[in-house]
């Protein structure tokens, strides 16, 4: 029987996508936590066994270790049994996903991360307030391929690459779902993508909401203090 380990933690984006696709596809696996919050994946022994680059997430499927999440998921839909539409054979339903997961890194990702560092991270590593300006930045910024995801991306189809959800959904939803923390709420903000939220919510539950549930608890936590 083969061994699969998954190296996450519950408020990395690109680890949430990891773990859903796992859960939703009832792959066997082990998940390891690496507690970033304690700051784990800076340990010595973390990056000389585990990944050197100190993120997750990371997999070791029978001693064979892989980071970065679009190549896990690549890997994992092409060597487990699961679903063609999460990462399609045919070439050209193939490219579609490829297509918004080369876009995303510099779009969605980009912008969606910066906001939420600087208004998150930064202020709970530094101890001070974040830098406002910056901040607003990057969310024009951010807003702005939300847009564009409405209006390209998800323009007369359901889900990013068609019809059926893919892998490019998972890491959309992960991305989109974290600014919350950073104080902008993707769902209350732009009706179309919170349609589109709830279309991939709803294909993925209960798994969604235990994936997520660390990420709203501390978000709601943050409401009704504010």
């Amino acid at each position: 029987m083969s061994s699969l380990k998954i190296y996450v933690h519950p408020l990395s984006q690109p680890a949430r996508a990891v773990m859903l696709f796992c859960r939703a596809n009832s792959i066997q696996h082990e998940e390891k936590i690496v507690d970033l919050v304690k700051g784990a994946q800076h340990n010595e022994e973390y990056a000389k066994t585990i990944n050197p680059l100190k993120k997750v997430p990371v997999i070791e499927h029978d001693g064979f270790f892989l980071k970065e999440s679009v190549a896990i998921l690549r890997y994992l839909a092409r060597t487990f049994p699961v679903p063609d539409n999460w990462f399609p054979k045919d070439s050209v339903s193939q490219a579609k996903v490829d297509e918004y997961l080369e876009w995303q890194h510099l779009n969605v990702r980009t912008f969606g991360t910066l906001y939420f560092a600087e208004k998150y991270i930064v202020p709970r590593t530094t101890k001070q307030p974040p830098n406002e300006k910056r901040a607003a930045n990057f969310l024009k910024h951010y807003i702005a391929v939300l847009n564009q995801v409405e209006t390209i991306w998800l323009k007369d189809r359901p889900f990013l690459a068609g019809q059926d959800i893919s892998i490019a959904d998972l890491l959309a939803a992960a991305e989109m779902e974290q600014t919350v923390l950073g104080g902008y709420d993707v769902k209350e903000n732009h009706p179309k993508l919170q349609e589109y939220l709830e279309r991939v919510r709803g294909g993925l539950q209960p798994h969604y909401d235990d994936v997520h549930s660390m990420l709203n608890k501390i978000a709601s936590k943050m409401k009704a203090t504010q």
